[in-house]
């Protein structure tokens, strides 16, 4: 397998249905922004676009399944390129930066596009838009119960209840992470909030609350991979793809998320997202250790906290510590979400796990302004997914 690089990423800015920044417009029209972005970053054309990965959701616009990677495609001109349309729910953007890895890395491809892009209906994200008894995520939704907001309180009540954590504490994450999305021009929410503020905002489902648990958005994100011969015609200093991984839910898995039961007093909650990440470390030859800043999928600020423990970035019961001493900030010592994260951008599905590569990929290069981490050369991106998908990737420069 040969080397990955990550030539140009861009993307759409984050934003709600109607307002100043996404308007009216379509799932083809904002990811036509984001791909523009990522061709001019590459300094490449579309005519020297390979193939494209595509993530694909049912939420809107596309053949009737989301984003599609043909509507792309049709939108910048037909070529004849093969088009591969990857779904994994919230992990789908993730799925597809791997597949796009792995066709680059096998020698299939020598520059691949990666997109994702989403319109997302009112309120908060539906597993499926039909109760029918014949439909797998309909049914995933009756297994497990209850909607999102209920599922991360009762993860949340569990660390309380294990390591003390506050609500207070839950709330500094949030105020941790608008103060990061400040100065990051592609978030939904550039203003900082105060823990009061916070802590005024509504119970969601207790002990969450409102401003703790990220809306739904509209957005894009897409980037251009590619050989490093191909690279070193356009760039001098790449953003290396160290690892790509993906994994799904352990049998042993506690939360109730699939067709098959929990195992009641599992060893593990999210095996899915510690698989993938602990894949990647494997495979990369990467430790947590050396990992420069983290982009994880905040859908709550519960993970914040309760992730980095499970992956060996730091050790149980600490991320409240590290969080109150400043040390998940772009200049501490772990560096979480320090784009803002879900709960600034709110989530786009499928375009989430290719804004975290944006994200990375700038972050590496020393652009991203007041965001930016001293010194990263190292950052992990990763994501979940509806029915136990997972993915993670490892950026190097």
């Amino acid at each position: 397998m040969q080397e990955v690089v990550v030539l140009g990423v861009g993307m759409h800015r984050f934003g709600k249905t109607g307002d100043a920044v996404v308007g009216n417009k379509s799932v083809t029209e904002l990811c036509r922004s984001a791909v523009n972005a990522a061709l001019k970053d590459a300094g490449v054309s579309w005519r020297q676009i390979q193939a494209v990965a595509a993530a694909s959701s049912r939420f809107s616009g596309g053949k009737g399944w989301g984003l599609n990677g043909n509507d792309v495609v049709e939108d910048f001109g037909n070529t004849g390129i093969p088009v591969y349309n990857l779904s994994a729910g919230c992990a789908a953007g993730g799925n597809a930066f791997n597949v796009g890895y792995s066709l680059v890395a096998g020698g299939l491809h020598d520059m691949v596009l990666v997109v994702g892009g989403e319109v997302m209906p009112k309120g908060m994200i539906q597993t499926s838009g039909v109760a029918d008894n014949n439909d797998p995520e309909y049914l995933r939704q009756r297994c497990v119960g209850m909607p999102g907001p209920a599922f991360w309180a009762a993860l949340a009540r569990r660390r309380m209840h294990e390591h003390g954590t506050t609500e207070e504490q839950l709330a500094k994450v949030t105020v941790k992470a608008r103060k990061c999305s400040v100065g990051n021009p592609h978030a939904r929410f550039q203003s900082e909030v105060t823990l009061g503020e916070v802590l005024a905002s509504p119970y969601v489902s207790n002990p969450l609350r409102l401003f703790e648990i990220c809306p739904v958005s509209n957005g894009a994100a897409a980037a251009v991979i590619c050989s490093p011969a191909l690279a070193r015609r356009y760039t001098s200093q790449p953003i290396t793809v160290a690892t790509s991984a993906v994994a799904t839910i352990a049998f042993d898995d506690a939360l109730p998320r699939s067709l098959a039961g929990p195992v009641f007093g599992g060893p593990g909650l999210h095996t899915e997202a510690k698989a993938a990440v602990m894949r990647a470390f494997e495979r990369s030859g990467i430790g947590p250790r050396d990992v420069s800043f983290t982009e994880l999928q905040d859908n709550t600020c519960y993970y914040e906290l309760a992730f980095p423990e499970e992956w060996g970035l730091c050790e149980p019961g600490e991320a409240e510590r590290l969080l109150e001493a400043g040390e998940t900030t772009p200049g501490g010592r772990m560096p979480i979400n320090p784009s803002g994260g879900f709960v600034s951008f709110g989530e786009a599905t499928t375009a989430m796990g290719v804004f975290q590569i944006a994200e990375l990929t700038w972050q590496l290069r020393g652009q991203a302004g007041a965001r930016q981490v001293p010194g990263a050369r190292v950052g992990l991106a990763q994501t979940n997914g509806l029915g136990g998908n997972a993915t993670a990737a490892i950026l190097k420069r």
